[in-house]
């Protein structure tokens, strides 16, 4: 079983700054593909950002690109999103999802494991 637990959201004026962490269960924690998705109110979940395994490749929602970066700490079972130059419609909540297959999919349903989610806010 995997475990995913977010941290680091909060309240932020747009041009600011966020990292969100995900802290990962699993022995096998090194061979899944890692991603974050967003969901703001009444809106869908959206792909944000992901990463095969190996860290190549990885991608990205164009809303997002040049903006937000995926990392991973193997040492601390742990996936980041680096979040820059924030606006106003980056406000949702964001989770990490683990794939087992270790790929950078993009789409909420090939994502076995989910995490609860944290709170962006970007204020105007």
């Amino acid at each position: 079983q995997v475990q995913l637990v977010e941290s680091g959201g909060g309240l932020v004026q747009a041009g600011g700054s966020l990292r969100l962490s995900c802290a990962a269960s699993g022995r096998t924690f090194s061979t899944y593909g890692m991603a974050w998705f967003r969901q703001a109110p009444g809106k869908e979940r959206e792909f944000v950002a992901a990463r095969a395994w190996s860290g190549w490749p990885t991608h990205y929602a164009d809303s997002v690109k040049g903006r937000f970066t995926i990392s991973r700490d193997g040492a601390k079972n742990t996936v980041y999103l680096q979040m820059d130059s924030l606006k106003p419609e980056d406000t949702a909540v964001y989770y990490c999802a683990a794939n087992l297959y270790g790929r950078e999919w993009s789409t909420p349903a090939e994502y076995d494991y989910w995490g609860q989610g944290t709170q962006v806010t970007v204020s105007s």
